[in-house]
């Protein structure tokens, strides 16, 4: 622990005094709460994103908010300290040779049930992409489901209501047409997934941290592209070890374009560019 003289305020130009112990208990109750490292370098993300909440909430210091969360572990803020702290970026069929992948094995599977779970929803381009890629695969009765979680409750909100901005990045007219409905008058500029292809996917909350992953039936496909980079070394082994006991063996899991895990030989082997199989 620092004394309050050595740990100064980041900024004298600041609403809100932000000290070195301040940004030292955000990152310390993110980690425990939601698994995620944060660097030296996130200090001024953490004071604009942080600062709202202070406003919300009413408190007149870093330091007076972050005790209220420490001392109330139950509450409901702390949801809204996670989203706040949660980084979102994501557009349909980002990676796109994963979908490729996928339709392929998709193909070779034909008519058996299949499981996916996107861990990482986010706004819901890359749920909707999975269910767009198993429409176009095997049509829209294929006997397919799609659990998509995030831990963000902010962005699952969003992702559920499937409206998107009609230029949204990474689709095609043909997919335009086919997989949405445009918006009119007011909503124009505005389109919405179609209800068919929504029936494929179930939204629900969850914390990749959680002690008890209580899912339903083992996964044949799990997507958690660009998730393990927020993480540390122990913190990723543990996460890939839930991930394995929630899979079926032979399973595929998808990772980010930077993520790898070869160290992990033991749960999963290298199957193509960023994707394993399931040991």
């Amino acid at each position: 622990m620092i004394s309050t003289a050595e740990a100064p305020s980041m900024s004298v130009d600041r609403e809100f005094t932000f000290t070195t112990r301040d940004f030292a208990r955000v990152r310390t109750l993110i980690y425990d709460r939601a698994g995620i490292s944060l660097h030296d370098g996130k200090q001024a993300m953490v004071y604009s994103r942080l600062s709202r909440r202070l406003r919300d909430t009413g408190y007149s210091s870093f330091e007076s908010y972050l005790q209220w969360l420490e001392q109330s572990p139950n509450q409901p803020e702390w949801q809204e300290f996670v989203n706040c702290l949660t980084t979102n970026l994501t557009s349909f069929f980002r990676e796109e040779h994963h979908f490729h992948m996928l339709t392929e094995w998709l193909k070779a599977r034909g008519s058996k049930p299949t499981r996916i779970w996107c861990c990482a929803a986010s706004t819901g381009e890359e749920p909707y992409s999975l269910a767009m890629t198993v429409a176009e695969t095997l049509g829209l009765h294929a006997p397919v489901k799609i659990l998509c979680s995030d831990i963000d409750t902010n962005v699952l909100t969003t992702a559920s209501r499937g409206v998107y901005d009609a230029s949204s990045r990474g689709l095609s007219p043909q997919r335009l047409r086919s997989h949405f409905l445009k918006g009119k008058g007011a909503h124009e500029g505005s389109i919405r997934i179609k209800p068919e292809l929504a029936r494929f996917i179930e939204f629900r909350p969850f914390n990749l941290m959680q002690a008890s992953w209580q899912l339903g039936e083992p996964f044949d496909v799990v997507f958690c592209r660009n998730v393990m980079i927020y993480f540390d070394g122990p913190t990723q082994r543990k996460v890939l070890e839930h991930i394995h006991a929630v899979m079926k063996p032979g399973g595929m899991l998808y990772v980010g374009h930077s993520e790898n895990f070869t160290e992990s030989r033991d749960l999963f082997l290298l199957r193509g560019k960023t994707v394993y199989d399931r040991v």
